[in-house]
């Protein structure tokens, strides 16, 4: 059954039946050996469909993103092993394939919400994470277009909303940080600017996670080319990439709306430098919408 084809309604019938069998059996469910974390508008959700589609993967049920460690921790393990596969399922897949399978989901506020990546340290303890990253005012604009399509930001000007960011978010991080069950909507949906500051995000969750076990890949890469940075990603994850391979499709794209403000666009690109000279140290080499 396609869920994503249902009725509103009948679609959250679905989800809660699904959860609650899900709780009862969450003593014979997987946990996650990898996770996307970000960043947003970077093109998570086509990565997410490609390696939902490698043959020893077992992705999430129901949902692409479980938001269990930034929105949702609340709810407690069991709660989130509702939302994975049995391991019965996992272990009909080794006998087909001759290695482990596996399972996550993709929760792009993972990256940014200051207590997810410790409480992924603590719950997931082996987990490796992927990040994309893409040119940060370009997805700057990207994400202000969502959040007005979706009805979560009224502000449609997109230079209004960059200068509106400062009040917003006036310590949000730090509530958010020191009390485990503050929420700040304007965090999760209106950090247009500070989301593209990705050495930073990447800084705090090498010191929880360890920097071997996070893969960074610049979106504009997989876009162009996707099969050998999907390589890349299954052999981080330690995935055969001998099998069945996906279709590479973009995912969750919107029409691309009208020009950025030049100005403003020179002003983004020049707030961006010391960021972007930052991540060399984890891509290896200038992003590429830093060259030429």
């Amino acid at each position: 059954m396609n869920v994503r084809n249902l009725p509103a309604p009948m679609k959250r019938v679905v989800h809660l039946g699904s959860r609650s069998y899900g709780r009862l059996t969450s003593d014979q469910r997987m946990l996650p050996s990898f996770l996307i974390c970000g960043g947003q508008r970077c093109g998570t959700t086509s990565l997410y469909r490609a390696l939902a589609a490698h043959p020893v993967v077992l992705k999430a049920v129901l949902h692409k993103g479980v938001h269990y460690f930034d929105t949702s921790y609340h709810q407690g393990i069991d709660w989130y092993r509702a939302h994975f596969p049995a391991r019965r399922a996992a272990e009909k897949v080794a006998e087909r394939y001759g290695v482990p399978a596996q399972t996550f989901e993709s929760s792009p506020y993972y990256m940014y919400h200051p207590q997810a990546v410790a409480r992924i340290a603590h719950d997931l303890p082996y987990a490796k994470i992927v990040v994309l990253v893409r040119d940060p005012v370009e997805r700057a604009y990207s994400q202000h277009h969502h959040e007005v399509a979706r009805g979560f930001d009224t502000e449609r000007d997109f230079g209004s909303a960059i200068a509106l960011e400062p009040a917003r978010l006036h310590r949000q991080e730090e509530r958010l940080a020191a009390d485990p069950e503050y929420y700040s909507f304007a965090h999760q949906h209106h950090a247009y600017r500070a989301r593209g500051e990705y050495a930073r995000y990447l800084s705090v969750m090498a010191q929880h996670i360890g920097r071997e076990r996070i893969h960074v890949v610049e979106s504009e890469r997989f876009f162009v080319d996707p099969e050998p940075v999907y390589d890349e990603v299954c052999a981080f994850l330690g995935l055969p990439s001998n099998l069945e391979r996906p279709p590479f499709e973009q995912h969750n794209a919107r029409p691309r709306q009208a020009d950025m403000d030049p100005q403003l666009r020179r002003e983004l690109y020049a707030y961006y430098q010391p960021h972007d000279e930052a991540l060399r140290g984890w891509l290896g080499h200038t992003p590429i919408w830093r060259r030429g």
